[in-house]
């Protein structure tokens, strides 16, 4: 009797302790996923629609870039989408701008979380066709 007694108190006390281990476990997880949401970056990339596209933010002025990466080299290439600085340098917060898609896959809305100002953002493999226009309130 004491032996099963015994046998069956180690079991709990194992399973136990494994359970706390898991729980422990995924705290740390849950707690670093927090930290990286909210710690500060100057850049960011949002991906478009098109699957070899992406458009690079600064967060804290709003400048963008477009990115398309390629197996072949020479269609690899960075340009710039907008190089005016939206806020002046005083003003620069990081996480201060993001983007949002829309269902147009070539336009995004641009905010300044911190003002509400929104911006259109135009991305295309034409030169002539990219740009930002600001959405007057």
């Amino acid at each position: 009797m004491n032996k099963i007694f015994l046998t069956a108190f180690i079991v709990l006390v194992t399973m136990n302790s494994f359970g706390q281990t898991l729980s422990e476990k995924d705290e740390i997880i849950d707690n670093q996923k927090t930290e990286k949401e909210i710690a500060p970056f100057t850049y960011r990339l949002f991906p478009t629609d098109n699957m070899w596209t992406f458009i690079k933010l600064n967060t804290r002025n709003g400048k963008m870039w477009q990115v398309q990466y390629s197996m072949s080299e020479n269609k690899r290439f960075e340009s710039y989408l907008s190089m005016t600085p939206l806020v002046e340098i005083d003003n620069e917060i990081d996480n201060r701008f993001t983007l949002y898609p829309t269902q147009n896959t070539w336009t995004f809305i641009l905010l300044d979380q911190i003002d509400g100002r929104t911006w259109q953002v135009q991305w295309s493999i034409d030169y002539e066709k990219r740009g930002i226009m600001r959405i007057e309130q």
